[in-house]
């Protein structure tokens, strides 16, 4: 009777034991490999973003290196699990969309670390061949990421369709048009994953849509994009990490391997334009 009741002591301790060594592991990023590598965590959109790290996972081995890629579905998710340290980097967000996540978080404390690409913002329609067709009354649908509206916005104005407040420029909101001969209507405003659906349901005359979901949503950036982003004017993607890391050297061989020719190379053979690699 002893013998069975040290058994069970002893079986209850390692039960312990083992669910504190998986509470420890759970969410943690950074340390080091089973192969003694490096490892690194970092968070990313599906398209590009997971696929061009994916790509570097070869590269960045050959430096010491494991990296793990978490996939998100959302905008939100990578900076709040980076703030948790879950990751040690993400990889999905322009300058205009972590300025405003840091104003309206005070406890993120990010900095980014290198721009690796570019994707122009595309308007898109199943009706209209150009923003000048679209008819009076148009339904536009926006994300309801305000950091985009600024993006959005001139890509009409430049079109000759509305006119802005002088001086606006990226931080224009649909409040700041002061001219809309059109009246086209620009109050329809969803997630950004939700986009490309939205387009492919048909809804609305016209539909901006960030070029990874664009690209996720099978979508045909040639055919169905009437209007796009000046090439001088799209912001780059960033590799964001907390402020306390920038000066680790797996995350500047992160950047160095996601700037290198091998995988702008990879970018413009694989988006055919839609995805630009910042130099």
């Amino acid at each position: 009777m002893k013998k069975l009741f040290a058994l069970f002591i002893i079986a209850l301790l390692t039960v312990s034991l083992a669910a504190c060594g998986s509470s420890e592991e759970k969410g943690s990023s950074g340390g080091e490999s089973k192969d003694g590598n490096k490892k690194l965590v970092v968070g990313a959109s599906a398209v590009p973003h997971a696929e061009v790290l994916e790509e570097a996972k070869p590269l960045l081995a050959e430096k010491g290196i494991d990296l793990e890629v978490q996939v998100f579905t959302d905008y939100v998710l990578p900076n709040v699990t980076l703030k948790d340290k879950e990751l040690d980097a993400n990889y999905f967000q322009t300058p205009g969309y972590l300025a405003l996540q840091m104003e309206e978080n005070k406890d993120f404390d990010f900095v980014s670390v290198g721009e690796i690409h570019q994707e122009p913002i595309g308007i898109y329609s199943k009706k209209y061949d150009s923003l000048e067709d679209l008819p009076d009354g148009a339904k536009i649908i926006m994300s309801d990421s305000f950091s985009d509206h600024g993006r959005i916005l001139p890509i009409f104005e430049k079109a000759g369709v509305i006119k802005l407040k002088e001086g606006v420029g990226a931080n224009a909101r649909v409040e700041d048009i002061v001219e809309n001969p059109k009246n086209f209507d620009f109050t329809t405003l969803i997630e950004a994953k939700l986009l490309a659906s939205s387009f492919e349901s048909g809804e609305g005359d016209a539909v901006a849509i960030n070029t990874n979901y664009a690209l996720e949503g099978g979508i045909n950036i040639k055919e169905d994009g009437i209007a796009f982003e000046g090439s001088d004017v799209v912001p780059a993607n960033l590799v964001v990490v907390r402020s306390e890391d920038k000066d680790r050297e797996e995350i500047k061989t992160l950047v160095e391997v996601l700037k290198s020719k091998e995988i702008q190379d990879f970018i413009k053979e694989k988006y055919q334009g839609a995805v630009i690699s910042v130099q």
